[in-house]
């Protein structure tokens, strides 16, 4: 009964840690607390959709060992002259032969070339694929920051509405303002707090897509970006023209479109290469007779007459790829120009804006309410004075932290476009106005 009792409780054990493993993602080796470099680590190693992508590297480096390959001789065993008849007599006739297909216009060689270049594509189009999700990753931390900030202004409104409301509380007591002073003051907490209430959702939906951004398979509420201090974006130390230089020198899918034209023109010559006709060359023994009769050997030659199929769709289709993918490639270069270029002016214009908001707004904001703040309680302003300037201090807050994520997105887009970091960001948070 005790041992009974005791495998009892060891599978109950055991059951439990499994749901505490499947529920926490700590357990399971995934922090709950990542820097934003981390979780773009983290992304591209577990993104699903990147995973996925990194599967054609396997499949280039399949067909590059298919390409590689020989054709295989041939073996044909024969026997003739059977008679129907006696079907228990051997044929008079054995023949044993092998045929060896020879390859001409460097077929194998074509072959291998065009396979290498989807290699060197699909590397490509996997680094293309990491650009994308690095920006994804990043801009999804700058939402999550964003979130964060705008949820601890409308928690700072309901902890000074609260104060404001116990102090009314007080002085209804005392007999020194009326009991609408109090109804009003709570009304109007409870209206802050559905602001709360929203920046808690949206907190929530940031922190659920980042996480499935990072291919974790549980969304925990734990989770969190770590957000730096309040620093000032650097300023740009490249011209836009050598920006608009640099991404047509850098970006994965421009270089993978030049490859592709290097591959159709690989393409073409295998193409041209398959017009040519391939040889057989076998040679056979054969048996007359099955117990005494002549040994022979005989040689073939086999050619195939190229009256009909010369491979001249596959050479025009070939010839057509090739103009369609140069074409493709102009187009995709100046994608990439106007695409530099609107990222530069956005980049500008919002720190231009961080910059204006920081220096006209943003401590006359703060003053003010600090003021009214005295103002109400020492019975020198009204209730409805210190909820405007409130609001325009939750205003102010609200656009400064949107400017600071949109200048923050603006160097991820910057990042993108160009190929490569030339705005470092991550180590600049949003930011604390509580003061």
């Amino acid at each position: 009964m005790a041992r009974i009792s005791t495998i009892v409780a060891l599978l109950v054990m055991l059951l439990w840690t499994s749901a505490v493993a499947q529920q926490s993602p700590i357990v399971l080796g995934l922090a709950s607390k990542l820097t934003v470099e981390q979780a773009i680590d983290e992304g591209i190693g577990n993104n699903l959709g990147l995973l996925a992508e990194r599967m054609n590297l396997t499949i280039a480096e399949a067909s590059l060992i298919t390409a590689r390959l020989r054709p295989n001789p041939l073996l044909s065993l024969g026997g003739d002259h059977i008679n129907p008849a006696n079907i228990n007599d051997p044929p008079t006739e054995l023949s044993f032969r092998i045929d060896v297909p020879i390859e001409t216009g460097d077929k194998r060689e074509r072959r291998i070339a065009v396979a290498e270049h989807d290699k060197s594509i699909a590397e490509l189009r996997f680094r293309d694929a990491v650009r994308k999700l690095t920006s994804d990753v990043s801009e999804a931390c700058v939402n999550l920051l964003q979130a964060k900030a705008q949820l601890q202004i409308a928690l700072g409104s309901v902890r000074l509405l609260d104060q404001l409301v116990r102090l009314n509380e007080v002085r209804v007591q005392a007999g020194s303002v009326i009991p609408l002073e109090l109804t009003r003051s709570r009304v109007s907490m409870f209206q802050f707090r559905s602001d709360v209430r929203r920046a808690e959702l949206s907190l929530v939906a940031a922190k659920a897509k980042l996480q499935t951004l990072l291919g974790r398979k549980t969304v925990s509420d734990e989770f969190d970006i770590l957000g730096g201090p309040k620093e000032a974006m650097p300023e740009l130390g490249l011209e836009l023209g050598s920006l608009v230089d640099l991404a047509l020198a850098t970006r994965p899918d421009i270089k993978a479109l030049e490859r592709q034209v290097e591959r159709s023109q690989a393409d073409f010559k295998l193409q041209l290469a398959q017009a040519k006709v391939d040889y057989l060359v076998g040679t056979e023994y054969r048996r007359e007779g099955f117990h005494s009769g002549a040994n022979l050997l005989g040689v073939f030659f086999t050619v195939q007459l190229p009256f009909f199929s010369r491979n001249q769709g596959e050479i025009a289709r070939a010839t057509a790829e090739r103009e369609q993918l140069l074409r493709q490639l102009q187009a995709r270069r100046l994608e990439v120009t106007v695409e530099v270029k609107t990222a530069y002016e956005e980049f500008r214009s919002a720190r231009e804006l961080v910059e204006s908001i920081e220096q006209e707004l943003l401590n006359g904001a703060e003053q003010a309410r600090i003021i009214s703040a005295y103002l109400y309680r020492t019975d020198a302003s009204t209730l409805t004075d210190f909820l405007d300037t409130q609001r325009a201090y939750n205003e102010t807050a609200q656009s400064y932290y949107e400017a600071q994520a949109a200048t923050r997105r603006a160097a991820i887009h910057l990042n993108a476009s160009v190929g490569k970091e030339v705005v470092p960001w991550s180590g600049t948070g949003l930011g604390n106005l509580d003061r």
